[in-house]
């Protein structure tokens, strides 16, 4: 969701509506040389906002990554009525499901999302809720013309089902115009295919003083956010689906210092727990306290986040930056108290955090903008001069 970047590692993204949900149009398979498709839809926390709706109008699908929108080989599936969504009651592994449709076998490399306008009839047909605020239109014109347009990389099999997950991450999707009063939408998107209920699940607590807002548990490759919620008032998380493979599970609250797990496994077979409500995940208060590191970024379509490296080869993103659509000024909030990290256990009894002093306050601020990243160290330790990032 956005000009559009694709988030996480080892992901593919689509979204197909059901005939079920709606009447279906387009190209469609039939006898052996049709699949299915089955699609459901979740969203990453969101900051700032009480709600974030949108109004899924059709979708339309194609075998080829260059195909225009007046190009042969498009199956579209339409949705009617069309289903407005808010996307912050899809939180911590809870997924809608989209419905399934039929459709000729083979590759899929494009999808485009086309979401309904906000007209007279439904003004607020898209929308947000800052919190605190009122209801304000979302403009999504990109989405209301040719639509959101994906590159996929998705295998339907004749006379299988396929099952994918869409994360659609709320926080990083809405831009906020200065003080306009109005918000753009800039979708970043990511999907799963989803291989099994029975597992690509990672299920834990966190200290219920960290329920509350801002906090957020992730699983990251390499720096790479893959999946990420918010923990619920008991300070359960639950994330899923979540691809097979091995993580590590961040835990970023305000005020605390950065908690993490290395080497967390995620399977086919089993949910993968990750401490418990008698032992959760505590992480402290961060003495000194947090650090504003403010800047700008040029263009101000570009994203911002700062990334922290400790425990020697360690490397997690610990915020995400939100940039003005206007000016292109951020601003990050990031802890001085030294991070904390433990290899997995199976048993919460034997995770043992150590902190890394040498590490603390420490951070690279990276922007990103179409495909290129640029980063500028920083030390929180001592006030940090504005940041200024421009790119071609």
């Amino acid at each position: 969701m956005k000009t559009l970047r694709i988030a996480g590692a080892s992901l593919v993204a689509s979204v197909l509506i059901a005939a079920g949900c709606g009447g279906g149009g387009g190209i469609g398979g039939t006898g052996q040389d049709a699949g299915t498709m089955r699609v459901s839809i979740g969203d990453a926390p969101a900051c700032g906002y009480e709600a974030v709706n949108v109004t899924i109008e059709r979708v339309r699908v194609n075998k080829s990554p260059t195909a225009g929108d007046d190009d042969a080989g498009w199956s579209e599936v339409v949705l009617s009525p069309a289903r407005r969504i808010d996307l912050l009651t899809l939180t911590n592994g809870v997924l809608e499901d989209l419905g399934q449709t039929s459709l000729p076998a083979g590759r899929y490399t494009q999808l485009r999302l086309v979401l309904a306008a906000n007209d007279a009839a439904h003004p607020l047909a898209n929308s947000v809720v800052p919190t605190g605020g009122q209801e304000t239109a979302l403009d999504t014109p990109s989405a209301e013309q040719t639509g959101l347009k994906l590159n996929l990389d998705v295998d339907v099999p004749a006379g299988k089902v396929v099952d994918v997950a869409l994360d659609f991450d709320a926080c990083r999707s809405v831009v906020r115009l200065g003080n306009s009063g109005r918000y753009n939408l800039k979708p970043v998107l990511s999907a799963t295919t989803v291989l099994s209920d029975a597992g690509q699940r990672v299920v834990g607590y966190v200290d219920p003083s960290l329920a509350i807002a801002g906090t957020t548990v992730s699983v990251q490759s390499a720096g790479i956010v893959v999946k990420a919620t918010a923990p619920d008032t008991t300070g359960k998380f639950v994330l899923y689906p979540v691809p097979i493979g091995s993580y590590d599970l961040v835990v970023s609250a305000a005020g605390h210092v950065t908690a993490v797990t290395t080497g967390v496994p995620v399977t086919l077979a089993a949910y993968t727990y990750v401490a418990s409500a008698a032992l959760p995940i505590a992480p402290s208060i961060s003495t000194p306290a947090d650090r504003q590191v403010t800047g700008t970024v040029t263009p101000a379509s570009a994203a911002v986040r700062a990334l922290q490296t400790f425990g020697g080869n360690i490397t997690v993103e610990v915020r995400s930056g939100i940039v003005d659509g206007l000016n292109g000024s951020f601003q990050l909030m990031l802890p001085n108290g030294a991070p904390v990290s433990s290899p997995y256990a199976a048993d919460p009894l034997l995770l043992n955090f150590i902190a890394d002093a040498g590490a603390a306050g420490r951070y690279s601020v990276e922007a990103s903008s179409s495909g290129t990243s640029k980063a500028q160290a920083v030390d929180t330790s001592a006030p940090v001069a504005p940041l200024n990032f421009t790119f071609p």
